[in-house]
């Protein structure tokens, strides 16, 4: 089975909007790919959609999102990273998706964030937009 690891953002999206960022997590429910996240990002994403910043623009925006957190951890594999990379320089924070990717053996990484694509892969890894993933 396909194992990818995704971007916060792509969370997010795919949480609140309809597209390719939900279609990602859509497959992931329908256990056609499987998703390998971390602590640091689980707590990311759980921190980003229970913000007011995102919150105050969607109608029951906070059972929304924590129910669709809870569902997006239980269908995820959680990997605690066993090394620290440090292959992000512009914005280190970026690197715990590397961690978690190599831990976990994903074959891909999904995000929006151009610090991410514009290295394009990482030790095997294809580094995609979640467009790019699903013509693949």
């Amino acid at each position: 089975m396909i194992r990818v690891t995704l971007d916060t953002n792509i969370l997010v999206s795919g949480t609140f909007w309809t597209g390719d960022s939900y279609r990602i997590l859509e497959l992931i429910d329908k256990k056609k790919i499987t998703s390998i996240l971390s602590k640091e990002i689980i707590a990311e994403y759980i921190n980003t959609v229970i913000s007011e910043e995102i919150t105050e623009k969607i109608e029951n925006k906070k059972l929304i999102a924590a129910k669709t957190a809870q569902k997006v951890v239980m269908m995820s594999e959680i990997v605690e990273p066993t090394r620290k990379i440090d292959r992000i320089k512009e914005d280190p924070e970026d690197n715990k998706i590397l961690e978690c990717a190599t831990t976990g053996k994903a074959g891909y990484i999904i995000t929006n964030d151009n610090h991410l694509l514009n290295i394009k892969g990482f030790e095997g890894i294809k580094i995609l937009t979640p467009r790019q993933f699903l013509e693949e």
